[in-house]
């Protein structure tokens, strides 16, 4: 006979394991927002929570089952339109328990519907995550289901939260210009704020691809801890400390239905994908947007195509 105390036992559980599910997107969001200027001297409106709004968001089912999320990191500040720095799709397919991340370059210049061409940047600044999803959708073919939005201030705070220690990270040389912090190199414990300023870092010979890189390399560490023991102890505070800082339009029903697809088929590792790929762009200026990437549409279309497939030759694994 199940008693009213393990039925309570039961859904204290199931929710735990949502808890850790979300967050585990949600981490992936926050290290891609790490991108970000670093906020000097002006108050952000997201130091003290999210504003958030009531965004309208047609995203698609996708028609073999699996699962996209348009992760985005979102620079707020007071008095002015949000803007998105960081753009991830994240793919869950659950047949074939893989997670593959496209991260998209913000300066890449594209054909927003309804307007003329600009930065990619852009879209989310003329129409929020709609009009982003359209753009995408547009440009690369690729459609997504959900939204999962991140205030960028959020990252120092469940670092901290999730590992107090600090974040494994072989630091490669010295860092410094415009992160707020000053980093040596060697491997070594980075608490949230180095780890912010690691992830923003961008003045090596890859400039804005060496930031991804290292961006792909915390979500791989935060991935790793937040999928822990030590993860899953910590889940209801950690979405405690998140809560302010995020907006989705994933509902309850959605997130128990994708919890449970994930604890049957857990993912065996994260692949990942930059976009622009070798050899689909080159750099250009606009009189209107300043510097941009200028792409080859059906190129990337394609390298996306194979990459979600699992025919590219692209691809990066974010385990060893």
């Amino acid at each position: 006979m199940v008693t009213r105390l393990d039925k309570k036992t039961r859904r204290k559980k199931r929710r735990r394991r949502i808890l850790l599910l979300f967050i585990f997107l949600i981490i992936i969001a926050l290290a891609g927002c790490a991108v970000f200027q670093y906020y000097s001297g002006t108050k952000q409106a997201g130091e003290d929570g999210f504003k958030k709004e009531n965004y309208e968001f047609h995203g698609k089912k996708d028609a073999n089952g699996k699962i996209n999320f348009l992760l985005l990191g979102v620079d707020q500040r007071k008095n002015e339109k949000s803007r998105t720095d960081s753009m991830i799709v994240a793919q869950y397919d659950p047949k074939n328990k893989k997670v593959k991340l496209i991260s998209l370059m913000r300066d890449m210049f594209v054909e927003i519907p309804g307007y003329k061409n600009y930065k990619l940047n852009t879209a989310f600044f003329l129409g929020g995550p709609e009009l982003l999803r359209q753009t995408i959708k547009q440009n690369f073919n690729l459609d997504v289901q959900y939204y999962v939005m991140v205030n960028f201030k959020g990252f120092e705070k469940i670092v901290d939260t999730l590992a107090p220690n600090g974040i494994e990270i072989n630091v490669k040389e010295e860092m410094s210009k415009n992160i707020g912090v000053t980093l040596h190199p060697g491997l070594q414990r980075l608490n949230g704020k180095e780890l912010l300023g690691y992830a923003r870092y961008r003045h090596d010979a890859k400039g804005d691809f060496g930031r991804v890189e290292r961006q792909q390399e915390v979500i791989q560490a935060l991935k790793d801890e937040v999928l822990s023991v030590n993860g899953f102890a910590k889940a209801p505070k950690l979405l405690g400390t998140i809560e302010p800082y995020i907006q989705t339009n994933m509902d309850t029903s959605d997130a128990i239905a994708l919890v449970s697809e994930f604890l049957l088929k857990r993912p065996k590792d994260i692949e990942t994908l930059t976009v622009p790929v070798q050899g689909a762009y080159q750099n250009g200026y606009v009189s209107y947007d300043g510097a941009v990437l200028e792409i080859d549409k059906e190129k990337n279309q394609q390298a996306i195509e194979d990459f979600l497939n699992g025919n590219s030759s692209t691809a990066n694994s974010l385990n060893p």
